[in-house]
């Protein structure tokens, strides 16, 4: 039974997290407690085969915005800002132009945050300390903006005046020192990089805080048709859930994965050398780069840690959505209110002996969790078509009764939401500057329900695994001459996906914060 149409236009609500692996829901099979987003799912319909336009922050969330790919929108890698112009150009700019109030709250990432100097963002560290406190937007088409820096507590000695309104709220009691303290105070279990039972009162807490203020949002706005964009920092690393989430979920019940040996001389050249290439950083970003790589040297019992504190990280999440979810229902919007629940990208998380992300594009870095629940959305429902989350803005856009101010390279699923429509793949691109890894690529990936091909254009190498016989990728079909007509008719997909010769469309001259 599907939610019907209410008298007006549909309200938005947008909710992502960081670098949640799509199986990582209770639904998929996992022992993972997501009890409100496995309700969602039941309640409306989601994509079993979406993925990411790019597997790091910046990249995607600039896509899931504008509706562009990296190589139109410009941000092709961590460390490129978003043009203000483009991200006014985005769905928020323009259904704000249609008439909805609309709010960024939480963890944008559109600019980058750690600059050699200040760069006049208000995500930028150093250019937040010339913000007032009493700054909350317009930024990049959100009328209002309530936000943070990185979005991870482990970064909370920025202090105002840096920082941005969490930060403020934060330290706001003069306590914010000894809240510091009680985060860094964590209770050691396995002695595990990157991995905290952390001791921060979960009031205190970044989730708390965006469902806090996405429920604020939205009844402020009960009235008029509103869209926000509800964006939780986690499951991101540190994997840091403060107790009692961080013991939720017992180390010895989790799921790791059954392949988590590294297996380099089966793999494009490029995935031993994103590993053992030192990547051209210096000072805190090296330092960082380096604590990083530790992680990809855990044993079993440290992978169990580590996963046991993510999982708990994202039943924390999904404890705020239930929240917000609860709000929408007692404010009586719930029939009125389209709901979208994803990511920015996934996590290796012990995947081939990897952890975190970077250019290998298995499916638990490149696929995410996309569920929809609202107006003519029909209940429990699959699509296992290959979408992408570049198809959120079109789709945002479309639920909303705007048009879009420019061409987008997302396209609306409400025609396969309706069941009007197919998809025959999804697209991935990532230009990595060497700074990364300490090398240049240039990385297209291409999926369909069966197949997943990623070539390296610089080099012409490529991998190429039939993910209906071959579901934890380890047979790398590329040269293999039986497979020669599908890695044809993939190459040209791959080829038509991206804009030929576009890198910055036309857009209308619409206001900057």
């Amino acid at each position: 039974m599907e939610m019907q149409f209410g008298q007006r236009r549909p309200n938005i609500l947008l909710i992502t997290s960081d670098q949640q692996r799509a199986d990582c829901f209770g639904f998929e099979g996992r022992r993972v407690k997501t009890p409100h987003l496995d309700r969602l799912a039941m309640e409306g319909t989601r994509f079993s085969a979406c993925i990411t336009p790019n597997v790091v922050c910046q990249p995607a969330r600039a896509s899931i915005l504008t509706g562009m790919l990296p190589s139109t929108h410009g941000v092709t890698d961590n460390g490129i800002d978003l043009p203000q112009r483009m991200g006014d150009a985005g769905f928020a700019g323009v259904l704000s132009r249609a008439g909805y109030a609309t709010g960024m709250i939480g963890k944008a990432h559109f600019s980058t945050y750690l600059t050699f100097k200040p760069t006049g963002s208000p995500e930028c560290i150093e250019s937040s300390a010339t913000f007032d406190r009493a700054w909350r937007g317009p930024y990049m088409g959100f009328e209002r903006a309530d936000m943070m820096l990185l979005g991870h507590n482990y970064w909370l000695p920025f202090k105002p005046p840096r920082g941005l309104q969490y930060e403020s709220w934060y330290h706001a009691d003069g306590r914010g020192d000894e809240k510091n303290l009680a985060y860094a105070g964590y209770a050691p279990g396995t002695p595990t990089p990157q991995t905290y039972h952390s001791q921060l009162p979960v009031a205190w807490h970044n989730s708390s805080w965006v469902g806090d203020r996405t429920i604020d949002f939205i009844r402020e706005h009960k009235d008029e048709p509103f869209c926000a964009w509800a964006s939780f920092p986690d499951p991101h690393h540190p994997f840091d859930a403060p107790e009692p989430w961080s013991l939720l979920h017992h180390p010895d019940e989790v799921d790791i994965p059954e392949h988590r040996k590294r297996d380099f001389d089966r793999r494009p050249w490029w995935h031993r050398a994103a590993m053992e290439t030192t990547p051209q950083l210096s000072g805190a970003l090296l330092k960082v780069r380096t604590e990083y790589s530790r992680i990809n040297e855990l044993t079993d019992g440290q992978l169990r840690e580590l996963t046991a504190n993510y999982y708990g990280m994202i039943s924390l999440i999904d404890h705020n959505v239930g929240r917000i979810l609860i709000a929408l229902q007692e404010l009586g919007l719930e029939q009125d209110t389209l709901v979208i629940y994803t990511s920015d990208h996934g996590d290796w998380l012990g995947d081939h002996g990897l952890v975190l992300k970077g250019p290998m594009m298995y499916d638990g870095l490149m696929r995410v969790g996309l569920i929809v629940r609202g107006p003519g959305i029909a209940a429990n429902r699959v699509i296992a078509d290959p979408v992408s989350t570049v198809d959120l803005s079109p789709t945002l856009i479309d639920f909303g009764g705007a048009t879009p101010d420019c061409e987008l390279d997302g396209a609306s699923l409400r025609p396969l939401l309706q069941g009007d429509a197919t998809r025959d793949f999804a697209y991935n691109e990532w230009d990595l500057r060497p700074g990364r890894v300490g090398l240049a690529l240039d990385l297209r990936t291409l999926r369909t329900r069966r197949w997943r091909m990623t070539t390296e254009t610089n080099s012409a190498a490529g991998e190429l695994y039939d993910l209906q016989d071959d579901p934890h990728e380890l047979v790398n079909r590329y040269e293999d001459a039986a497979c020669a007509r599908v890695r044809a008719e993939l190459a040209d997909m791959i080829a038509a996906a991206r804009r030929s010769g576009v890198t910055t469309p036309e857009l209308p001259v619409v206001g900057t914060a």
